[in-house]
């Protein structure tokens, strides 16, 4: 897979929890009854066909015509600093589920923020060290929740060690990726690989919610 390819399948991915639940929840003040029957239909929709929250999106923009106008890499960023949405926490309690979801959203926040920042070199590499810190706390917490809550330790582990490889793997592309920016000076290549760590920590937040 290309890495156009990887960044439309994760855009794909990413439109219904980053961009149109965020929307549907706000519509839950107003109408609660149908911001939920809109909710269950998209997500319904999105599983049996995965990737039409996207097309739909598309579809909109086109016929707005300010399709020249999105640049979607940075768009689903700054719509990560404003998401409040919580579907993705672990329920649970006790205390070290609680780090973990702190641990999780304060490195999309913070990743959330390059755009604003990018430009400002001094403000650029603090946001840097705030990421690496971050990135280190959230695999911190995920080792300890999965390490004294996890049900099957077995497969239910195997599948957390898989997601965390994944994720130090994106870790790892997204250091290349800001080295490279520094030589270049290309944004978009770093709000993509911003967004594919996002995709991740998102994923590890499944797979915690699911297993522990």
């Amino acid at each position: 897979m290309t890495m156009d390819e990887e960044k439309e399948d994760i855009f794909s991915s990413m439109a219904l929890p980053v961009i149109l639940q965020p929307v549907l929840e706000s519509l839950e003040e107003k109408d609660t009854a149908v911001a939920q029957t809109l909710m269950a239909s998209l997500e319904k929709v999105e599983n049996q066909h995965p990737g039409f929250c996207y097309d739909l999106l598309k579809i909109v923009i086109n016929r707005a015509g300010i399709q020249n106008e999105i640049q979607w890499s940075e768009c689903y960023l700054r719509l990560e600093a404003v998401n409040t949405s919580t579907d993705l926490h672990s329920n649970r309690s006790e205390v070290e589920f609680r780090n973990f979801n702190k641990a999780a959203v304060a490195l999309k926040k913070i990743l959330s923020k390059i755009p604003d920042e990018i430009s400002d070199r001094k403000k650029f590499l603090d946001t840097i060290k705030d990421i690496a810190n971050a990135i280190k706390s959230l695999l911190d917490a995920v080792n300890i929740v999965t390490q004294c809550y996890i049900k099957d330790q077995a497969a239910d582990k195997q599948q957390v060690e898989q997601r965390k490889r994944e994720f130090v793997r994106y870790s790892k592309k997204f250091s290349t990726t800001l080295k490279d920016f520094f030589r270049e000076n290309e944004k978009t290549k770093v709000y993509v690989s911003a967004n594919f760590l996002i995709h991740q920590t998102n994923l590890i937040m499944k797979i915690v919610k699911e297993v522990c």
